[in-house]
């Protein structure tokens, strides 16, 4: 995908994220392939669909990957294959979209949290392992953990090794929650293919993303994916032959063609966002009332956002929009402390971590066509903050993330 290189102008808005500019240079590319399931009648499954499947496993580096109608299905139906449903529960972290824990509880399980690491934002091993250790050790008729759903966040994987261990000894599935991990690597091994399935979403914002909804399980195991397969059609092996009660959850051909169109620009595209990236963290190495979110030795992340912590997140978010530049936050609001999930009775303080993460986390501009130009206004006008706001000499965020 090509790269703007046009000087930016000190008025000029600066969005959160670019999703015009990619797509009008795939514009004939993505025409092509509406023609062709207009001319073929193809709207539904059929060779598009059958390609990307193929396309998407050989880049993630599995056997299977079965395309699904959104990145919440992918989830629901990638734990009703290994076994969720009512009287199970799952294991994952608050601070994350809801459609992590709402496909925990649409596939019939219970959420159960554990905190992140402080300087990573995503699961930490040490608090998993405390919480499997005591609630193995309490004998309790609550729900048994049979699953946990580590979060790839912001771009990079989880620990894996030490979560795939801690889950062996406990007998419990791992299923990666990849939505914004397209590409990502740990140890040289894709998202995707670390753990017993993976979820992938193709939300329009993505690394990689539909011009629509879509999304995708990927995995090794020819029962989990005969089980989503399942799952995805309305438990049909047949026509009119239905084996489970299942759902209507297939991958439109027509944005299965996109994807498959986006993907040969995807490895492109990372690598450009890493450049933008690394940008940032140079430019902000400095600044000592905010730190970026530290990286994990031996990943290769994708930088679906670019996340710095302050505690003026939100001072600083109003004065960066004054200046047209625009940002985001995720997320907001730990999931434990939402109000659909007010039942589960956990109280702020429970999870400091990833409520500190909630707080204190602000999304800069990030996407391929991100300019260096861009950049370099977007950290100038967060250093006019800093020197304008007394606050930050007394800031308690002073230590960089390592």
């Amino acid at each position: 995908m090509p790269r703007s290189t046009t000087p930016v102008a000190e008025t000029q808005a600066i969005p959160f994220l670019d999703l015009v500019t990619p797509h009008r240079a795939l514009r004939e590319e993505l025409l092509q392939v509406a023609a062709k399931a207009i001319d073929t009648a193809g709207f539904i499954g059929g060779p598009m669909v059958a390609a990307f499947e193929a396309e998407f496993a050989q880049f993630c580096g599995v056997k299977h990957c079965l395309g699904v109608g959104s990145g919440t299905d992918a989830l629901r139906f990638a734990l009703a294959a290994v076994g969720v449903r009512n009287g199970t529960s799952v294991i994952t972290v608050p601070n994350s979209f809801v459609a992590t824990t709402a496909a925990i509880t649409q596939a019939g399980g219970h959420i159960e949290f554990v905190d992140v690491d402080p300087a990573t934002c995503l699961m930490d091993p040490n608090c998993l392992e405390s919480h499997l250790r005591k609630r193995f050790a309490a004998r309790t008729s609550a729900p048994r953990p049979v699953a946990v759903v580590p979060v790839h966040l912001y771009g990079q994987c989880a620990d894996m090794d030490a979560i795939n261990e801690i889950a062996r000894r406990y007998e419990l599935k791992v299923v990666e929650d990849a939505a914004q991990a397209h590409g990502a690597l740990d140890k040289g091994r894709k998202a995707g293919s670390l753990g017993d399935v993976a979820a992938f979403s193709f939300y329009p914002g993505k690394n990689l993303g539909a011009c629509g909804e879509g999304g995708a399980v990927t995995t090794n195991s020819q029962e989990i994916a005969d089980h989503v397969a399942l799952l995805r059609d309305h438990g049909r092996r047949g026509k009119y032959e239905h084996v489970i009660e299942g759902y209507n959850g297939r991958l439109d051909a027509i944005q299965a063609g996109m994807l498959s169109v986006k993907l040969r620009h995807l490895d492109r595209a990372n690598a450009l966002r890493r450049e933008r990236a690394a940008q940032y963290d140079e430019a902000l190495a400095d600044v000592p009332w905010l730190k970026t979110i530290a990286l994990r030795p031996g990943s290769v992340e994708v930088r679906h956002l670019y996340v710095i912590r302050t505690t003026l997140r939100d001072q600083l978010r109003d004065a960066l929009a004054d200046q047209g530049i625009a940002t985001g936050i995720h997320y907001p609001i730990p999931l434990h402390l939402q109000e659909c999930y007010k039942r589960l009775g956990l109280s702020e303080g429970r999870f400091p971590h990833a409520e500190a993460c909630c707080r204190q986390a602000l999304s800069l501009p990030m996407y391929p066509e991100l300019s260096r130009e861009a950049v370099y206004r977007v950290v100038a006008a967060i250093r006019d903050f800093g020197v304008l706001h007394s606050e930050c000499r007394s800031c308690d965020i002073v230590q960089k993330a390592s």
